[in-house]
């Protein structure tokens, strides 16, 4: 999610969003998210709010889970991060 895909990424974020709807976006797969993503997941988030509708982050990819952790932002998204327990032994 970056500048370069900028467009089609808010084309496929903000059409679903009609009022009522509940978008599911998978971020799994998300390898990069710079400010531009990280401001069109935000306006995704928004335009849900305003058509009384959901916007559910899921499967968030380590890219993800890294900036919004630096810029604390999981509580402003309202997703539920896993972030899977130590492995047995290591702290």
């Amino acid at each position: 999610m970056n500048i370069y895909r900028a467009q089609e990424l808010k084309q496929a974020l903000i059409a679903p969003l009609q009022p009522g709807v509940e978008l599911e976006v998978d971020l799994s797969a998300v390898t990069e998210l710079d400010t531009v993503g990280l401001q069109l997941l935000m306006l995704a988030k928004r335009t849900a709010g305003k058509q009384q509708g959901a916007l559910r982050l899921v499967g968030h990819s380590p890219a993800v889970l890294e900036v919004f952790d630096i810029l604390n932002l999981a509580a402003y998204f309202g997703d539920h991060l896993v972030i899977p327990p130590p492995a047995a032994g290591k702290v």
